[in-house]
């Protein structure tokens, strides 16, 4: 071939190069195709990534997003450029104004300004900075989310004493419709910390002391907070399953204690309902605890996070840590010198993301650089955090509509379902047949207490756009039918701000005084209801040793005790209803009362719902999900003890107040014993068990049946009984329902001498009734 026809061709070859050059650099990075597998969209980003953006997807914005907003507190994208010019990885909660602050300090932004910030937020992430990687934006949302207007419902205590999932299923989802109509892809919710111990102050935040009930009342929130399906749906949002784990008996009751608890305990009630959530769902997202076990805090837990949960549970998405918990490793635990050994220790055990400002994990790319961390480490982690992005669809919508979402925030769907689990929730504990009461033998009623004309809502809670407190829920029930007269008898503490660190308890002698007046109103009164319990003061999370929130005594705080004297020593009916964030030992109240009612926190639409149940309208039909003590003496008090326990007290007994399961009804019911479909099965097998409920009363009402087990002899002790099944069933009078429950292996088995899980072989005794304590018994043999 001829020079000049070499010439041509090596032209043709260049321009070809260059053609095919230009038409790459033009065609859409993998990571934004949407329609490419995540797996490979998260490969192709990450490899695009320099190490300082990638150590800027760990960390979180909160405390000083002061930084980034403008003088009117809107956000500035030249700041966040200067501040952040490799991204933002994660920002926490865009609905406060200032960060850690009381809302009422500085209120919180509504609908509209919520997604006006998080709409600017993700326009700076995605038009300007280099890779477009959209923010992560976190939520509180334990009973409802905690922002402006949203809708609030009861406590999650309260939502545990339901007894009923699939309406806790229903109620996390239209939490979550909430949230993320805000342009929020994560919250961090629920709370599965199995809770045995009162004087915790965060008692209140957990579904109670058992592993089953806590562990069906984790699975239904999860599905109804991110749906089973992946990537999230419509309205759909990541949970974050928190705090991995003992968090619920710490030392001493207070908060952040170390959790002096065996490995088999743990594994006995503490992993359970973690572990089922991580299986039975799609969790993304788990939060390690601030205590630590045996020495080792869980933030460096290797042998928690990566062996356990990630290892003999099989979780694939990220650790997030609690608040500051990384810090802590450094200020309380004294485990590190100082915030970089801190991260380096963190990330080793397996925490991928420092939460809310990355004040241990800003130090990342420095560590890289000086051979004390392998980038390899900060690969993995960010890679589990993109995925989150990626499944929550942000790359593709990462904006929000003000116009929607301001529709859907507590619209009146919201509230008619925040009222029904209200008046599912609440749980009448004795009752001598004054409730309920007749509207038209009734002429005067006395509502007398600290939380009768006070919305009670708890902690963790928002701001919603009603809250009806007992005595407006009574004024719009009764009109003029009956009278009411009301005084506030006591009050508990000055303010009843969560947020702040001081608290005071009111005056005495003022309270003395306004027990005198409470007399006054009362002497006319043909009834008494007695509104008495906590404020969000008195029972909340101690986060701070200047922010406490844990209490010596289970005992009533102030001179309610006092009020309820007062009460009593004038001869009439006294109905008490407790509003109240812990269990409380209202020793002689229950026993001079002629009724008592716990509703724990009620949420927004409480004082309705508790009318309705007063009057009769609403037949309760709520359980206890924790055992309520005799006094704090008592204390560890839980029902599946060992058999060991309990031997006796002197001057005193061991039983508790009220047992845990309990909780009565305006009407009355039969459970038979159970059937097994089998008296013999072999390990590994299966048994049904029938069991029929017949409503012997004369009204409507609900019950919740409860199937126990106890293994009779064991290599290891076991409790005297453990929960295995429970169903809520509605019966008309008269009506009668035979309820079939499935003991599979997972209801048999054991950890064993050598720490396995197995059935052993024996008999186990098969217990079915209302409540832990009044059972009826089978046997059901397993042989070899």
């Amino acid at each position: 071939m001829k020079e000049s026809g070499r010439r041509v061709l090596r032209a043709i070859a260049v321009s070809l190069v260059v053609l095919s050059s230009t038409a790459l650099a033009q065609e859409k990075p993998l990571y934004k195709d949407a329609t490419a597998p995540v797996e490979a969209r998260v490969a192709d980003l990450l490899k695009r990534m320099t190490l300082d953006e990638k150590v800027a997807q760990l960390l979180t914005v909160w405390n000083e997003k002061k930084d980034i907003f403008d003088a009117n507190l809107q956000f500035d994208p030249a700041k966040a450029r200067a501040v952040y010019p490799n991204g933002i990885g994660q920002f926490a909660r865009p609905s406060d104004r200032k960060g850690p602050v009381s809302p009422r300090t500085a209120p919180g932004r509504n609908v509209r300004e919520t997604i006006a910030l998080v709409n600017a937020a993700q326009k700076y992430a995605v038009e300007q900075t280099r890779l477009g990687i959209p923010i992560l934006f976190h939520e509180e949302g334990l009973h409802g989310y905690a922002a402006v207007d949203a809708t609030n419902f009861p406590q999650a205590m309260a939502l545990a004493s339901t007894w009923d999932p699939a309406l806790l299923q229903t109620v996390d989802s239209v939490i979550a419709r909430e949230i993320r109509a805000r342009g929020v892809h994560l919250v961090l919710s629920p709370v599965v910390d199995v809770a045995r111990d009162a004087r915790w102050g965060r008692i209140e935040e957990t579904f109670g002391e058992d592993p089953y009930l806590v562990s069906e009342m984790g699975v239904a929130a999860v599905r109804g907070l991110q749906g089973d399906a992946l990537p999230l749906g419509a309205g759909k949002v990541f949970a974050t399953l928190k705090h991995l784990t003992g968090h619920g008996q710490p030392e001493s009751g207070t908060n952040v204690g170390p959790a002096q608890i065996s490995q088999r305990t743990l594994r006995e009630n503490f992993f359970p309902p973690f572990e089922q959530v991580v299986r039975r769902t799609n969790i993304r997202a788990v939060m390690p605890s601030y205590n630590e076990i045996d020495g080792v805090p869980s933030h460096a837990n290797g042998w928690l996070l990566r062996d356990v949960l990630r290892g003999e549970w099989g979780f694939k998405g990220a650790l997030v840590s609690d608040y500051s918990a990384i810090d802590q490793l450094v200020t309380i635990h004294h485990l590190e010198p100082d915030n970089r050994a801190a991260a380096v220790r963190a990330l080793r055990a397996g925490v991928d993301s420092d939460l809310p400002d990355g004040e241990s994990y800003r130090y990342l790319a420095e560590l890289v650089k000086a051979g004390r961390v392998q980038e390899s480490q900060i690969d993995d982690a960010v890679r589990r955090l993109l995925e989150i992005k990626f499944l929550a669809g942000l790359f593709e919508n990462p904006y929000a509509d003000a116009d929607s979402a301001d529709a859907l925030t507590g619209n009146k769907e919201a509230r008619d379902l925040a009222l029904k689990t209200a008046q599912r929730a609440i749980t009448l504990l004795k009752n001598d047949g004054v409730l309920p009461f007749d509207a038209a033998k009734l002429k005067t009623l006395a509502v007398i207490g600290p939380n009768a004309a006070v919305a009670r809502l708890g902690g963790y809670s928002g701001e919603p756009r009603q809250a009806v407190t007992v005595l407006d829920g009574l004024r719009a029930k009764l009109g003029n039918r009956v009278k009411l007269v009301h005084a506030e008898g006591v009050r508990i503490t000055e303010n009843d701000d969560w947020w702040a660190d001081e608290v005071k308890l009111a005056d005495p002698k003022q309270n003395a005084r306004k027990i005198e007046e409470a007399v006054k109103v009362a002497r006319g009164a043909d009834a008494i209801l007695l509104v008495i319990g906590d404020t969000e003061q008195t029972s909340r999370e101690g986060w701070d040793v200047k922010h406490l929130g844990d209490r010596p005594s289970l005992d009533l705080v102030g001179e309610q005790q006092a009020l309820a004297n007062a009460m009593f020593a004038l001869n009439k009916p006294v109905v008490v209803l407790l509003l109240n964030g812990r269990p409380l030992s209202v020793v002689d109240i229950a026993a001079r009362a002629n009724a008592l009612v716990e509703g724990w926190y009620l949420g927004q639409e409480g004082g309705t719902a508790a009318a309705d149940m007063l009057f009769g309208d609403v037949n309760p039909g709520g359980k206890l999900p924790v055992t309520i003590p005799r006094s704090v003496g008592q204390l560890p008090m839980f029902y599946n003890y060992k058999p060991s326990a309990h031997r006796g007290y002197l001057f005193d007994t061991t039983a508790p107040l009220f047992p845990f399961g309990h909780g009565l009804s305006y009407t009355s019911f039969d459970i038979s014993a159970p059937r097994l479909s089998a008296a013999t099965i072999k390990a590994g097998e299966s048994v049904d068990v029938a069991v029929d409920v017949r409503n012997t009363g004369k009204r409507a009402g609900d019950e919740v049946v409860q199937l126990y087990v106890h293994d009779q002899i064991a290599s290891v002790t076991r409790p005297v009984k453990e929960l295995k099944g429970f169903q809520r069933v509605t019966l008309a009078p008269g009506e009668q329902k035979t309820l079939t429950f499935k003991l599979s292996p997972r209801e048999l088995e054991m950890w064993n001498l050598e720490m396995k899980r197995v059935v052993e072989p024996g008999a186990f005794d098969v217990l079915v009734g209302p409540n832990s304590v009044d059972l009826k018994k089978t046997v059901l043999t397993v042989s070899e």
